[in-house]
């Protein structure tokens, strides 16, 4: 069984993890692994403010205290999660639909379909969005270990252009 959590930054930036399960658990199990698995994440992050948006209602509300803990499995679970909120200066939950929680299904799924011998690790799937081709954003560096700004500044203070300047970089001047 595969779980995974993506934090999204208030900025867009997603942050998937994922993993494995590998002993006996039932769904609602998982689904506390994966709570557990993302706010140790935000801890590690250093996030102070936290919503969690999660797609199981029994999680959520079990949380919240609206509803009872039955499953004497679920209450180390229930437990480890109240400890961990307390690290955050203000925390929510929200529930909504699995319909709606798409990207982290689709990844847990992936996941889940993976075989891999219990030594090897799989480095996070990195997913961009590209709003422009890439060879538009391609720019070479040079690492002449001055900041960027250094040619400018040079230019600005002696009013000639550098000695390897070519006449692109001196038109740009």
């Amino acid at each position: 069984m595969g779980i995974t959590v993506v934090l999204v930054s208030e900025t867009g930036q997603h942050y998937p993890v994922s993993a494995k399960i590998r002993f006996p658990c039932t769904n609602n199990m998982a689904e506390y692994e994966a709570c557990i698995l993302g706010l140790r994440l935000a801890i590690d992050m250093n996030i102070q403010e936290l919503m969690i948006i999660g797609d199981s209602d029994l999680l959520v509300y079990q949380i919240l205290g609206e509803w009872p803990t039955k499953n004497t499995k679920i209450f180390p679970y229930l437990h480890c999660v109240q400890d961990l909120i307390k690290r955050f200066t203000n925390i929510e939950f929200k529930h909504i639909l699995r319909i709606q929680n798409e990207f982290a299904n689709a990844v847990a799924t992936l996941y889940s379909m993976i075989q891999h011998p219990d030594k090897n690790f799989i480095d996070p799937i990195s997913i961009e969005i590209r709003k422009q081709p890439t060879y538009f954003v391609n720019v070479e560096e040079e690492f002449d270990w001055n900041p960027w700004f250094h040619d400018i500044k040079e230019y600005l203070e002696k009013g000639e252009y550098l000695g390897n300047a070519t006449y692109t970089q001196k038109r740009t001047l």
